[in-house]
């Protein structure tokens, strides 16, 4: 494991500082571009089975000092979003704390642990712009039931230092803004454009399995999928984005009648 991780990640720095054909944004911009593309917030606290709250307190901490580094990104026509390359290595020397990491199905802490919030939202908001996602990674593990989800199941997407990173391009020919702040109780961000989009996207979820498998547990599946609306709100395509195969760290069936919860 030591082994793979050394090399994946001496992989990525060969790729940030070699690969000429992927150009790295890098440009901020503190004035916001004035036509707002896609918006989101998260809750910062959410009471979690087993998790302490000092985990997620740290969270926020790290939270606030990667948001710093990329707030007002400008995303250029043909550049490319690294979150890893903005943000750089977490570590106790930058401030960075012990927050909860996920590592194949439980959690522990971790220095700079809870950024995967921060990368699930960038991604969530990217889906519902033209932007091209070209690194995502999915969760291998599905930790917690779906009390009170908002997004569907796999929307999301994980990172681990370097080399587990979420990078998006920009096709389009108009520049990007990337917004992100913190409030007192949720994480918000939002995409911003030179040009009203013409286009809106509608995220959702399709083909939804849950499967029993031979070792016992249960993996669940499924595809996100969004649709393309016109200006008047008319369905002009269905595009795929990705699929989900994760391994269920609950119990997913309903107790019977006779039993409580």
């Amino acid at each position: 494991m030591l082994l793979g991780k050394l090399y994946y990640t001496w992989r990525r720095y060969f790729q940030w500082i070699f690969h000429r054909s992927i150009k790295y944004a890098s440009g901020i911009k503190e004035t916001p571009l004035p036509y707002l593309i896609a918006s989101h917030s998260t809750p910062l606290y959410r009471r979690l089975r087993n998790v302490d709250m000092w985990l997620q307190q740290n969270k926020v901490t790290n939270l606030k000092l990667a948001s710093v580094k990329i707030h007002g990104l400008i995303l250029k026509p043909g550049e490319t979003f690294s979150l890893w390359r903005l943000v750089g290595k977490p570590s106790k020397a930058k401030g960075f704390k012990e927050g909860m990491v996920l590592t194949n199905g439980s959690f522990c802490p971790g220095v700079g642990g809870g950024l995967c919030q921060l990368s699930n939202l960038i991604y969530w908001m990217a889906i519902h712009t033209p932007l091209t996602v070209t690194e995502r990674w999915r969760h291998t593990h599905d930790v917690f039931p779906d009390s009170n989800r908002t997004q569907p199941f796999g929307s999301g997407a994980t990172v681990v230092y370097n080399y587990v990173d979420l990078q998006i391009r920009n096709n389009t020919t108009q520049n990007y803004q990337l917004l992100l702040w913190i409030s007192d109780s949720e994480l918000h961000g939002e995409w911003r454009s030179e040009q009203l989009m013409t286009q809106k996207y509608e995220v959702y979820e399709s083909d939804h399995l849950i499967t029993h498998e031979w070792w016992g547990g249960y993996i669940r599946h499924n595809a996100i999928r969004r649709k393309v609306l016109d200006a008047d709100n008319k369905q002009i395509g269905d595009e795929f984005i990705t699929e989900n195969h994760a391994i269920m760290m609950y119990e997913p069936m309903l107790p019977s009648m006779g039993e409580t919860i």
